[in-house]
């Protein structure tokens, strides 16, 4: 993922779960004639929710995202799984943090797509 200035970082240590989803948006099309619906596929979209844990060492998790609040910049985010990966351009949208009753600290960062190429493995 890149930093705030544009730099790739790997933040993958510090990531200890993630969702992501790749939708498509449907309309009704359905006429008065039928009996069931009938629907169009129309644009794609991507979301994604990064869950770690917080480390402030240089160029790692907090680095990358401690600009969040304060910039807006599109950020590539890639995740390669088995040889194949799926890039996206994201606007990463908040930083909260949580600290347990243990002491843990950890974040949940959510992002979605920001330039409107239509998310794809490669």
């Amino acid at each position: 993922m890149d930093d705030a200035s544009g730099t790739p970082q790997d933040i993958k240590n510090d990531i200890t779960n993630l969702q992501f989803a790749t939708p498509r948006a449907t309309q009704d099309i359905t006429g008065i004639d039928k009996s069931a619906m009938e629907r169009l596929l129309l644009l794609a979209d991507f979301s994604i929710t990064l869950n770690g844990v917080f480390n402030s060492a240089a160029n790692k998790s907090h680095d990358v995202f401690k600009t969040i609040p304060s910039t807006s910049v599109t950020r590539t985010t890639s995740m390669t799984v088995n040889g194949v990966s799926l890039n996206n351009e994201c606007l990463y949208t908040d930083y909260p943090l949580t600290r347990s009753n243990s002491g843990e600290l950890t974040w949940a960062v959510p992002g979605v797509l920001a330039d409107g190429t239509v998310p794809t493995w490669a």
